[in-house]
């Protein structure tokens, strides 16, 4: 039996740092979604784990058992041929890898594997547990409580300038590791218009330090904002990976052709959240 599993591209539409803990871990207070934009795993039972990596995102992943895919099979104690299908580029800030494994784990409990839990997940790392669940939710503490979100549908055009973040360097140049959460009661918003304005309201704070240590970020974000139709911009993760936010569709794709036409070096992607 052969099992495909899509591991979706994760959106921090919203990213607070409120505080680190004592053993250097940070604590975040984010909303994050997920977009019809991803990876996919090909995975069969075999007597030993192997990964085969295809697709345009190839060069420089590894195939051992550094790669996250190859971790999670070992954690999930569910020995798998795997093919990984590679879209998402890394160290992006929209938890490729994270999602991989986290689709590797969703693989191996279909394959008949009893299911890791997200607090077992959490050993894979940070983002691995959200992207378990690969619904809209508000992530806090790190990265180990997640409360399900009801939220308008979203469209989008992704820009990423192709040029690596180093998420250690972007925590490491935050002014401040004790910022203000979000509000405690997240609003009920009635559609997407009113979603994105208040997202506007709230703050990635790791987008500034980016900025400072990659200038490419501040480029893509201003491409972003000066693209016909964009109600909202904001870098994803620790970057390099910006959004800007459109109320149809249609408008992101005519944004996404138009902003990789005039910028054919950059990765260009319109997409659209996932519902829960």
């Amino acid at each position: 039996m052969t099992v495909k599993v899509f591991a979706p591209a994760k959106i921090n539409l919203t990213l607070h740092v409120t505080g680190q803990r004592d053993d250097g871990y940070h604590l975040l207070d984010s909303l994050v979604a997920f977009i019809d934009l991803g990876d996919q795993v090909t995975a069969t039972p075999a007597a030993t784990s192997s990964l085969t990596v295809t697709g345009p995102f190839t060069e420089g992943v590894p195939t051992d058992g550094t790669n996250l895919v190859m971790r999670a099979a070992e954690l999930a104690g569910a020995p798998m041929e795997m093919v990984l299908d590679k879209h998402l580029p890394p160290a992006s800030g929209i938890g490729g890898g994270s999602s991989d494994a986290a689709a590797t784990l969703r693989a191996a409990a279909r394959l008949g594997a009893t299911p890791v839990s997200a607090e077992k997940a959490l050993s894979l790392g940070a983002d691995v547990p959200v992207c378990l669940a690969a619904k809209p939710v508000r992530m806090r503490g790190i990265g180990d409580d997640l409360t399900s979100v009801t939220m308008p549908a979203l469209h989008m055009v992704l820009v990423n300038p192709r040029v690596e973040v180093s998420t250690p360097e972007v925590f490491k140049a935050l002014a401040s590791k004790e910022n203000m959460e979000m509000p405690g009661l997240l609003p009920d918003w009635p559609d997407s218009l009113s979603f994105i304005d208040w997202l506007g309201t709230q703050r990635n704070d790791l987008e500034r330090p980016a900025v400072k240590l990659v200038p490419e970020v501040a480029a893509a974000l201003t491409a972003l904002a000066l693209a016909p139709g964009a109600q909202m911009v904001r870098m994803s993760g620790s970057g390099a990976t910006c959004f800007a936010l459109f109320e149809e569709r249609y408008k992101a794709d005519a944004a996404a052709l138009q902003l990789a036409e005039g910028n054919p070096w950059w990765w260009v992607k319109s997409a659209s959240t996932m519902p829960g």
